[in-house]
């Protein structure tokens, strides 16, 4: 028999009221969580919530600024901004990038540089930002795509300045170019306001000055949507271009040197002794620098690593060459300011020199030797044996010590990167090197430029600088003057203080230079008729030197010139008007003769152009700008390329 359960309504009622208390209790502590919760966000970090939510729904978009133009000391362009088309495509509109990329091929073809570049512009940009595909576009291009645009949903032709060099090869190593931003650059230029530069200074004072001529950015505030989606713009800031550089080179110079090399193998530099301005600065073979602007291709940058010749490698700043007789006047000076020898001392040239107790020669140019000489006569013929006696009499360290004087072993300070030190050897620079001692002989043919000796082109011209201004050094410069934005004044660039001087004799510079006079005019100078038809007098000195070590003891005179250049570089420096010098230049040649007959014509042709320009006012001559009437036949030529004079 089931029993039947009665119930208790009062027990019920009273756990129903229990519960229902116990609901309202949870229901009112969560509702006073939430306004706490509430009572935080909106009241105690109101503002810090406000600046994210600003953020979240405003972007900041930065402009790239027109980059700034660089000029020769005239006002010829040497690198501008030409406007351009490219092809971009926004990935996001573009329902199927493999068949669009198909399509679009047969309408404007691309490359397979350029079809790397774009998969690599995927990755670094949003999906809905523009990735370029082909940089360039010719009128034909244009117009064809203009027609079948229809097609290509979220595929557009767009405007932009492109980096322009009209000299090419002419200025390719000292003006350098500007490239792609590459991972590490954009790394580095990641928040920042140049985050958005697609072109960076890559070389020479493209690179040096880009902080001058890459301007200021400018930004938009940009109202985007939750996708990150431009929606209008809210404020816009324009970006300001970058400084216009006029540079102290001159562009007939310049032309001159790179005529005179030819091509070949070396490199020439020309300065103006008197403030340490650079007028032109050749490294030969070259190549064109418009080829890396916008990203060179594969086949062309291959092209010029494996070129033999080596065109990419500035010869001027980095060509590494052991200086030869071009040596013997610095080592002269040395001579004379220590007091190792006078003018009027003399030593016996046999063809050989001997140190005592050593049965080793050390051999002049010519067999038997060139009798008794002084030092005018030493540096005329470039006697071997007198600068032999010369660097043994003075020993390593004094000589060392004096050489650093003008710069030898050591940078110049030229305003470029990436400027090799040569070497100044030293018995501190040998241990330190190969771990060896130094011996007599190796001071012997120090002091004709041979052995560890290495210099390059610019600190040779320095060096010769120093000497034309009488011992005074200036740091080599290449800016002269900077402009901010078309219209705006000129400003000159403050010149940099000067050293001590090298030379402290004025008779000590005379004699030397009176020797290297003889060079050119003297009757056994080494480089006789240089100055045949030259308006003004030559003072220079020529050398060569041996690109490797003899292997016998036998004379040259049996040799072809063709087969001197194998084993030769040659090298000429000079200045003029040698009593008031006020152009110094040099010239190396990597596989030549002789100096006098293969390198001392370069700085002829530099001479030349110059002494077509003493027309000018005589201010000009001093290294300031030209005057409008002065600059007139340049003028014409710069209007060409839109480029304004200086003034």
């Amino acid at each position: 028999m089931n029993s039947r359960t009665v119930k208790d309504p009062r027990r019920e009622r009273a756990q129903f009221t229990r519960r229902a208390w116990i609901g309202l209790a949870v229901a009112m502590l969560g509702l006073g969580g939430l306004s706490a919760r509430f009572f935080w966000l909106q009241v105690i970090r109101h503002q810090e919530y406000v600046t994210r939510s600003n953020q979240n729904s405003i972007h900041v978009r930065y402009l790239v600024p027109p980059r700034g133009m660089i000029f020769d000391r005239h006002g010829v362009v040497l690198a501008e901004n030409r406007p351009a088309f490219r092809l971009v495509v926004i990935p996001d509109r573009v329902a199927d990038m493999q068949v669009m990329l198909a399509r679009l091929q047969q309408v404007v073809p691309w490359s397979a540089d350029d079809l790397r570049r774009f998969k690599q512009g995927l990755k670094e940009h949003r999906p809905f930002q523009p990735v370029p595909l082909r940089m360039r576009l010719n009128q034909d291009e244009i117009a064809r795509f203009a027609i079948n645009r229809w097609r290509f949903p979220g595929v557009d032709v767009q405007p932009y300045l492109r980096r322009y060099y009209p000299y090419g090869a002419l200025f390719a190593h000292v003006v350098g170019y500007v490239g792609r931003v590459n991972r590490r650059e954009a790394a580095r230029l990641q928040d920042t306001p140049y985050a958005g530069l697609e072109q960076i200074g890559k070389t020479g004072i493209e690179r040096y000055y880009e902080d001058r001529l890459r301007g200021q950015p400018g930004y938009e505030l940009v109202e985007v949507n939750a996708d990150g989606r431009p929606v209008h713009i809210l404020q816009r800031i324009p970006p300001k271009p970058g400084q216009n550089l006029y540079l102290s080179l001159d562009v007939g110079l310049q032309q001159a040197a790179y005529t005179g090399l030819a091509g070949r193998d070396g490199a020439a530099v020309a300065i103006n002794p008197r403030n340490g301005q650079v007028l032109a600065m050749v490294g030969s073979p070259s190549f064109d620098p418009n080829l890396f602007v916008g990203g060179i291709s594969e086949t062309d940058y291959q092209g010029l690593l494996k070129n033999p010749h080596r065109p990419l490698l500035d010869r001027a700043l980095r060509g590494m060459y052991p200086p030869g007789s071009t040596i013997k006047p610095y080592l002269a000076v040395a001579g004379l300011e220590l007091g190792v020898r006078t003018p009027q001392d003399t030593v016996l040239s046999t063809g050989e020199f001997y140190i005592p107790g050593q049965s080793r020669g050390y051999r002049d140019d010519v067999r038997g030797g060139f009798g008794r000489v002084d030092l005018v006569q030493a540096i005329e013929m470039s006697v071997n044996t007198y600068f032999y006696k010369l660097a043994l009499d003075m020993g390593i360290t004094r000589m060392d010590h004096f050489m650093v004087k003008f710069g030898f072993g050591h940078t110049t300070g030229i305003d470029l990167q990436g400027e090799a030190r040569g070497v100044l050897p030293s018995p501190a620079w040998k241990r330190a090197r190969f771990g060896k001692p130094w011996y007599l002989g190796e001071t012997v043919i120090a002091g004709i430029g041979q052995g560890y000796w290495v210099i390059t082109p610019l600190q040779l011209a320095h060096a010769l600088s120093i000497l034309a201004d009488r011992g005074v050094p200036h740091t080599p410069r290449l800016l002269l003057a900077t402009q901010n934005g078309p219209g705006a004044p000129v400003r000159p660039v403050p010149m940099l203080p000067t050293g001590m001087p090298v030379i402290v004799k004025p008779k000590d510079w005379k004699v030397v230079v009176q020797g290297m006079e003889k060079v050119v005019y003297g009757k056994r100078g080494t480089a006789r008729g240089l100055g045949d038809g030259f308006p003004f007098a030559i003072a220079g000195k020529t050398g060569t030197a041996e690109r490797y070590s003899r292997t016998t003891h036998a004379w040259e005179g049996h040799l072809t010139t063709a087969e001197l250049a194998k084993r030769h570089q040659a090298l000429f420096e000079g200045f003029t008007p040698a009593s008031n010098p006020q152009i110094a230049a040099v010239a190396i040649l990597g596989s030549a003769a002789w100096g006098g007959q293969d390198a001392a014509p370069i700085v002829r042709k530099i001479f030349d152009a110059w002494a077509q320009q003493r027309g000018l006012p005589d201010h000009t001559l001093r290294g300031d700008y030209l005057t409008p009437a002065a600059r007139l036949p340049r003028a014409r030529r710069a209007a060409e390329s839109g480029a304004g004079g200086v003034p």
